[in-house]
């Protein structure tokens, strides 16, 4: 049999930062899973919070961009996975974490998009309707639809779980401290209306993703180019 090959104390080292160096780049170390998530959730809190402030219409449901950040998220995972060279074992954990996350906002975009008319629906075939009643006789009742009450302090509730999970698994701080954060908005938004929770929600995936997101971009970048002198 061929005589094994001993490694030196300085070779294992050198060996050992290779597979770091080719283990590094996944889909959340690169940042771009936080920067797309920032981008997509602070874009649709932003533009639902001045729908409801100034009452306008743009003709579909902005939080549909949750299913389509989805798409290229679970594009660019294929892609890493098949190119990796060295596995990390926490990738597939994290990568499940995000895609169940796309997944469970889209679901509640979906429930706040079709419950209400449903509701709505099904109380009128009943015979009975939702009215607004002003106490003070200021202005005549009025039947209103149904809605979802402080759905949004849901929303921000689940930006909490992939964002700590990731920090934690990650050893990232940014990220645990937006996470953090991100549980003191929730409480807040228990007190304010919905257009208000809209915005917490939008500073939150600032805090959240966006600001950790160019934390690790700047840091892969000067990765790459270390690795390449």
């Amino acid at each position: 049999m061929p005589e094994e090959k001993e490694f030196s104390e300085q070779e294992s080292l050198q060996l050992i930062a290779s597979m770091i160096k080719k283990a590094k780049g996944s889909y959340h170390d690169t940042g771009i899973g936080s920067l797309l998530w920032g981008t997509v959730i602070s874009v649709a809190s932003f533009v639902s919070y001045l729908r409801l402030e100034y009452q306008f219409d743009i003709g579909f449901d902005i939080w549909l961009l949750a299913l389509v950040a989805i798409v290229p998220q679970i594009f660019i995972s294929i892609r890493e996975k098949k190119n990796a060279q060295v596995k990390q074992y926490d990738d597939d954990v994290v990568n499940a974490v995000w895609l169940v996350f796309g997944l469970t906002i889209f679901g509640l975009s979906f429930y706040q998009l079709i419950v209400p008319g449903v509701t709505g629906k099904i109380i009128h075939e009943e015979g009975w309707d939702l009215i607004k009643h002003y106490n003070d006789g200021s202005k005549p009742d009025k039947v209103i639809n149904p809605f979802t009450p402080s759905l949004n302090s849901i929303y921000i509730l689940v930006y909490a779980i992939p964002t700590m999970v990731t920090g934690l698994v990650k050893k990232f701080k940014p990220m645990t401290i937006g996470a953090g954060i991100t549980y003191l908005f929730f409480i807040a938004s228990c007190y304010t209306n919905s257009s208000n929770d809209m915005l917490l929600g939008g500073f939150t995936a600032i805090v959240c993703w966006f600001i950790p997101g160019i934390i690790l971009r700047r840091k892969y970048i000067a990765q790459r180019k270390a690795s390449n002198v």
